[in-house]
């Protein structure tokens, strides 16, 4: 979430610290940040706070506790008042299961037109566009406290004059039932959608995805004057796999997805009518909340010694209160032990090493000593398919192999995917063989710029045939006289293992074994081998423009050792040199043939044939003067 100091400072009195001291203090005690820039800060709130902290608020309480910088003001510890109620607006919940509240806010004869300066730059500030200053209310208050919001234009609703004047049901979809949306396009709906509906329009218009996004039925335009303020609590998992569905991700969706409590609705609702009377005018009807389960607190026992215990720590009682009171976390202490009853708001709080884990993080993990591991009594099993399939890698890769991974979604395959990544892949793969061959091919094509005399590729892999899953081993190889084929490879894996492995057809270059049944037939290891580890391996991208090969052989006197002319030609081919390998030597009438391939390359631009031709020039200008010659 993108945090603008200036908007943070808002919650404090004293003035904040430069944003980078900000972004110290998060990443050490609560949250990375992915980067600042000019006052923003991108914080990388983890998926166990995301239901107080996707909000400025939880971000300025987290700040607070960590520096000890008292808040000016928490709009959370004030109980908001939801008067007067109105029976001109009657909400429904149909699946209590999946909305545990909703509350309708009604405000008659607002004025509708573009937000002040304030509200712009805030929104700007976390990479939200103006809109109107209904909808940016909306917006901003969400942004503020973590509460989504809605506002449907009350005109766009059917009324009635017998009963309530407009009825809110929130039920589930139609299976095939369509809304078009605020972003303009039409969405289908399967069952499992839960919807706002408009109950008294014609079958039961829908207005809006619950806690997705809203719909152009009852949109707010310049000529909306009476508005519905929508501040409900749907369920985490039921708004994920809908907007999973529907591939529409909302901010609105992402808060729900983590899970907030619906006490926090009630809090939206009042910040946000009176951000929208202050900003468009208008009366505040009243409101109707349809809450029929209240929320339980959550709450977590435990004692000092628990948490020095867990964390090898000294601390006394008062500094664990103290961290509790920086929090805001309410506590008594019977004894030795402590309860702790967390605000609505954190939801993470109900073990006692939620407790350890808050203190550790306040007070500073470097607090916490280092303790070594004991060792284990116990040896560890070991697992034959991994001890196995690590000796083929070493094989393989001492014979000049290098290992692949290849995409186990395909267009054709015997077992589909419900949630498929790609549109055309939606199967799981049966074989290796195409992802193998594919890169081999591509490789091949390549080769220059490895510097191999042979491309050598294999995979091992999940494959998905005959209704089992099992693991399979390919090996592709160049075909080339006189080198090893991929039927030689796995015969000597064969002997290597001390079995014989079948390879059909002999002729192929691209071959695959079932691994995991011929690992079953090989005996219980009694430990792991120390394989040695390369401390050397660099990975660096590869170009995407491409490359151009040019050879070169000369004559050289008697004595004249290849590195050195490699050194020559290398100094000579300047910066856009990829590679340089020497591919024959010879000698002939007490003089030495040596032949050098060069591989040309850049990282900005595809080269021409006289980029590469001027640089061969400088080479065969360099080599003659050495007294070299050209052949």
């Amino acid at each position: 979430m993108k945090i603008s100091r200036d908007w943070l400072q808002t919650f404090f009195t004293d003035p904040l610290p430069e944003a980078a001291v900000i972004g110290d203090a998060l990443t050490f005690h609560a949250f990375e940040i992915e980067s600042i820039q000019n006052d923003v800060l991108d914080v990388k709130v983890t998926p166990n706070r995301g239901h107080d902290c996707l909000s400025y608020r939880g971000i300025a309480k987290e700040l607070s506790a960590i520096l000890q910088l008292p808040m000016k003001i928490d709009p959370l510890r004030h109980v908001p008042v939801l008067e007067p109620v109105t029976d001109l607006v009657r909400v429904q919940i149909d699946e209590p299961s999946l909305c545990k509240r909703y509350i309708a806010g009604y405000i008659r004869n607002v004025s509708v037109g573009p937000s002040p300066e304030w509200l712009q730059k805030a929104l700007e500030s976390t990479g939200q566009r103006s809109i109107n200053n209904v909808v940016d209310a909306t917006n901003y208050v969400m942004f503020n406290i973590g509460q989504p919001l809605h506002a449907f234009d009350a005109g766009m609703l059917a009324h009635i004059k017998d009963g309530p004047l407009y009825s809110i049901v929130v039920r589930k979809a139609r299976d095939g039932e369509k809304m078009i949306a605020l972003d303009g396009k039409e969405y289908a709906f399967t069952e499992s959608t839960l919807l706002i509906t408009d109950v008294n329009g014609a079958h039961s218009q829908a207005i809006g995805i619950a806690g997705i996004k809203g719909g152009q039925p009852a949109s707010i335009t310049a000529a909306t004057k009476d508005i519905i303020i929508e501040s409900a609590n749907f369920d985490g998992v039921s708004i994920r796999k809908s907007a999973q569905a529907l591939k529409l991700r909302t901010d609105a969706s992402a808060r729900f997805e983590q899970v907030i409590s619906p006490e926090l609705a009630a809090y939206g609702m009042k910040a946000v009518v009176e951000l929208i009377v202050s900003l468009a005018g208008g009366e505040i009807v009243g409101f109707s909340d349809a809450y029929p389960i209240a929320a339980e607190k959550m709450s977590a026992r435990a004692s000092v010694a628990q948490v020095n215990a867990t964390l090898g720590t000294g601390f006394q009682a008062q500094d664990v209160f103290g961290i509790f009171d920086r929090l805001g976390l309410a506590h008594s202490e019977a004894g030795e032990v402590f309860e702790v009853t967390a605000p609505f708001e954190r939801l993470d709080i109900s073990i006692s090493e939620d407790l350890t884990e808050e203190v550790a993080r306040i007070a500073g993990y470097e607090h916490v000593p280092e303790t070594p591991l004991p060792q284990m009594s116990i040896v560890s099993a070991i697992n034959t398919n991994f001890y196995y399939q690590e000796r083929v890698r070493q094989f393989l890769i001492e014979r000049g192999f290098s290992e692949i991974f290849t995409p186990v979604f395909t267009r054709e395959g015997e077992r589909a995917v419900l949630n498929k990544v790609e549109s055309d892949t939606p199967f799981l793969r049966r074989d290796l063989l195409g992802g193998v061959r594919e890169s081999l091919d591509k490789n091949v094509r390549n080769k220059d710029l490895f510097g191999v005399a042979q491309v050598r590729l294999f995979e091992i892999g999940t494959v998905w045939r005959d209704d089992t899953e099992s693991v399979w081993l390919c090996v592709g190889v160049e075909k080339m006289k006189k080198m090893e084929s991929a039927p030689d490879i796995l015969q000597a894996l064969g002997e290597y293992l001390g079995i014989t492995v079948a390879s059909d057809p002999l002729n192929a270059d691209v071959l695959e074994i079932p691994l995991a049944a011929i690992i079953a037939e090989l005996p219980q290891p009694e430990s792991y081998e120390q394989l040695p580890l390369d401390t050397d391996v660099r990975y660096a991208p590869f170009s995407r423009y491409p490359f151009i090969v040019r050879d070169i052989a000369l004559w050289v006197q008697a004595g004249t050792s290849p590195e050195e002319v490699r050194t020559v030609i290398t100094n000579a081919s300047g910066d856009l040199l990829f590679r340089i390998a020497q591919f024959d030597q010879f000698e002939k009438e007490g003089r030495i043939s040596l032949a050098f391939r060069l591989v040309f390359q850049s990282y900005d631009t595809t080269l021409t044939d006289g980029d590469a031709s001027e640089r061969m020039a400088s080479v065969n200008a360099a080599v003659a003067a050495q007294g070299w010659e050209v052949r």
